[in-house]
């Protein structure tokens, strides 16, 4: 015990682990002139009893605070099994990361509060972001004029993950050279094609390939949702991060590796913290691609298997049923089932369960496909 100060009491203990919980300083100042008399001077305690009470008092609020207020929350309405699930990973994923910050840029790279580094040089432009997402509940009003349903947005909503699926040489020291000759002639060859918004190499280098307020080319007609919004055409509503790698390497090669899955979360972190992009709206190509022709699911596979949502801070959305096939109507075949992942086998499963039990017909989901991109198609003719 320090010389000259009062020795701390039980009671004590609890009004100042009570009053750090406050977080307006005039408020806390309230509180503690209000309740300070009543912490009584007899039961005296050392400081460092003080600190086992506190550590004591904070293990209780951990346990105990979440169930009490949970019990005071109304109860939710039923929700289909896609919502549901949606719902459920929404929950449980961790919040976006706030507080990153572009710490600098010079000399073509960017440095964040996170570590993150961008190689910005180089960067293709392209045509503005501009796109209409379609409300989830409103089906109906889903081929109405442009505009109508909701206003156009020009920030990204979500990320899709893909591999280049190019050539992959092995990741040695003996192969250094050829590694990075292969890695660059790979980036020229996408930012020519305005392939993704971000490439990541084998050495886990982040390349900027099209500016994140442009359309990237790497979903074509594809199709996710989350719980409010279904988007079409995910070149225009999400942002586009492809890995230097295989789905399923051949001749031994790796699958993604750690540098590139570090790089990876820190980007995902960033781009999620900037644009407020919900968990739920990260997702793989193998899972939104599709094919408008004879609507299979599936039209490109990469990471439609082995995508580490875990390693990424995101929940694991191959237990989202495809959104393609609950709103369209789009089935899969063969070819795609034994690519995929086995979650995501379960959840196409419960997405026919779903629309077995909802009677709804295909042939009409479909048809309001074809009607939705005929409107898109005429809106881009005209520039509306």
């Amino acid at each position: 015990m320090q010389q000259g100060r009062p020795p701390a009491s039980w009671m004590s203990v609890w009004l100042h682990w009570r009053a750090a919980q406050i977080k307006d300083p005039v408020a806390r100042l309230s509180y503690l002139r209000r309740y300070a008399s009543f912490a009584p001077k007899a039961f005296e305690v050392t400081p460092a009893r003080a600190a086992i009470v506190t550590a004591a008092v904070t293990l209780c609020a951990v346990l105990y605070w979440p169930s009490i207020t949970s019990a005071s929350k109304p109860t939710p309405p039923s929700l289909s099994r896609s919502q549901a699930a949606t719902k459920s990973l929404s929950a449980s994923a961790p919040p976006v990361r706030q507080g990153i910050w572009l710490v600098e840029q010079k000399n073509g790279h960017e440095i964040y509060s996170n570590g993150l580094r961008i190689e910005a040089a180089g960067a293709a432009t392209h045509t503005p972001r501009r796109y209409l997402p379609l409300p989830r509940h409103k089906p109906d009003t889903w081929t109405s004029e442009p505009g109508a349903n909701a206003p156009f947005r020009t920030a990204p909503i979500g990320i899709v993950y893909h591999t280049t699926e190019s050539e992959l040489f092995p990741f040695q020291a003996s192969s250094n050279r050829i590694l990075q000759y292969a890695g660059a002639k790979l980036l020229e060859y996408v930012r020519n094609r305005k392939s993704y918004h971000y490439l990541i190499d084998r050495f886990g280098r982040v390349h900027r390939v099209v500016e994140e307020d442009r359309v990237a080319n790497h979903a074509g007609w594809s199709v996710w949702a989350d719980r409010d919004w279904v988007y079409v055409n995910l070149n225009e509503s999400f942002l586009g991060i492809s890995f230097e790698a295989q789905t399923q390497p051949q001749d031994g090669a790796e699958g993604l590796n750690a540098a590139q899955i570090h790089a990876g979360r820190i980007l995902t972190e960033m781009l999620r913290a900037r644009y407020d992009i919900p968990a739920e709206n990260c997702t793989t190509h193998g899972q939104v691609s599709v094919n408008p022709d004879n609507f299979k699911i599936g039209n490109h596979t990469d990471l439609g298997a082995g995508f580490p949502y875990a390693a990424f801070g995101l929940p694991d959305n191959y237990r989202i049923p495809p959104p393609s096939m609950l709103h369209f109507g789009f089935a899969y075949d063969s070819v795609y089932w034994d690519r995929i992942e086995p979650q995501l086998r379960l959840s196409l499963q419960a997405g026919e369960k779903q629309l077995h039990q909802q009677a709804l017909r295909r042939s009409d989901m479909q048809r309001r496909y074809r009607e939705y991109i005929a409107i898109w198609r005429k809106q881009q003719e005209h520039g509306i």
